[in-house]
């Protein structure tokens, strides 16, 4: 019995004869062949058998062609350092073997690898350790009634400001607690004891100090 014609094929798939590239064309002969003859459909299509098996031979060399020599590097790089190189370390370690590529490609063979960094966790620098073995000041506001008006309590504390850099600097600063405004306060590359005096210095300037003024700060260290 003889198979079907060219004009029964176009009745069952007129809608895949609508404008498509070549590159589509050929996808879809690929998977029809099992069922109809390669010449039929290319009659169908639109397009000629030679050029179909050259594609097919490009996509076959593709599928068994070897990655180039600095990718398999990148997959050992990869793996050496635990997943934790992104594509800036990846970069400067393929130098040092020779291998010089761009961040984007790097990218680009990472992602069709599935090869994904691990992102690492946010630092946050400590501002107090409360174990420095030094002697702690009692705190002067427990059971204490809540200041009622501006200059009777202050409190500071250190903490840290990330820098565009990516460093960071260090603040003391010290506050009214009725008013919350910042009445004295220091910026420096390093946290000294001279950070939080010279913060206290500026804050009797700007706020002289009334009688019975009570500064209150946490236990740490300086």
């Amino acid at each position: 019995m003889a198979g079907p014609g060219v004009g029964d094929f176009k009745k069952s798939h007129c809608h895949l004869l609508a404008d498509t590239g070549p590159m589509s064309r050929y996808r879809f002969i690929e998977g029809q062949r099992g069922t109809h003859r390669v010449r039929l459909l290319c009659q169908v299509l639109g397009v000629s058998p030679s050029g179909y098996y050259a594609w097919q031979h490009t996509q076959q060399q593709a599928a068994t062609c070897e990655p180039p020599a600095w990718e398999t590097a990148l997959i050992k790089v990869f793996g050496r350092h635990k997943r934790r190189y992104g594509t800036h370390r990846l970069q400067v370690a393929l130098r040092g073997k020779g291998y010089r590529v761009g961040r984007q490609r790097l990218r680009a063979a990472m992602r069709r690898r599935g090869l994904q960094a691990l992102q690492p966790k946010a630092f946050t620098p400590r501002t107090t350790d409360s174990t420095h073995g030094l002697r702690c000041a009692p705190s002067r506001l427990l059971n204490q009634p809540k200041p009622t008006q501006a200059n009777q309590v202050w409190v500071s504390d250190l903490t840290y400001l990330p820098l565009a850099n990516r460093d960071w600097a260090d603040l003391c600063a010290y506050q009214d607690m009725v008013s919350k405004q910042v009445v004295g306060w220091q910026i420096g590359a390093t946290m000294p004891e001279e950070l939080v005096t010279s913060a206290l210095q500026r804050a009797f300037w700007a706020q002289p100090p009334m009688p019975g003024l009570v500064v209150h700060s946490d236990r740490g260290g300086q």
